[in-house]
C-alpha cells in the first residue's frame, strides 16, 4: 500500500485532491519530486499559489511544523515561491493571464 500525500506533516486530505489533479498521487512520488518541482506541477494544474500552502509544504518534507519556518530562512522560501509563481505566470495561455489581470484589478467576481 502506498501512503497519500496527506500522510505528510502538514499536509490534508485536501492536498490529496490538489496534487491528485497535479498527477502526484503519493507521499513518495512528492518527495521524489521536491517541493519545487512539486509546486511547479501544483501551479500548471490550476492551483492558486499561496505562500503558506507553499512552505508547510517545504517543511512538512523536512518533517518539520509548518510555523517552525523563520527569519532567514522564510525570506529565502518566499523567494523562491516568487519566482515559482512568476514562472508559472509567464507560461499561461494568454486567455488565462487576461483573466489573472481581470481578477487583480477586482473585474470579475471571485
Amino acid at each position: 500500500m502506498t501512503d497519500p500525500v496527506s500522510s505528510i506533516r502538514n499536509l490534508g486530505p485536501a492536498s490529496d485532491a490538489a496534487f491528485e489533479r497535479a498527477g502526484i498521487h503519493t507521499a513518495e512520488d512528492l518527495r521524489e519530486l521536491g517541493a519545487d518541482e512539486a509546486y511547479r506541477r501544483l501551479l500548471a494544474s490550476g492551483s492558486r499559489p499561496h505562500f503558506i500552502g507553499y512552505y508547510a509544504m517545504v517543511m512538512g518534507l523536512q518533517g518539520r511544523p509548518w510555523n517552525d519556518c523563520k527569519g532567514n530562512e522564510k525570506d529565502a522560501l518566499r523567494a523562491r515561491f516568487d519566482a515559482l509563481k512568476a514562472e508559472a505566470a509567464a507560461n499561461k495561455p494568454p486567455e488565462d493571464k487576461m483573466d489573472a489581470i481581470l481578477d487583480q484589478i477586482g473585474i470579475r467576481a471571485p
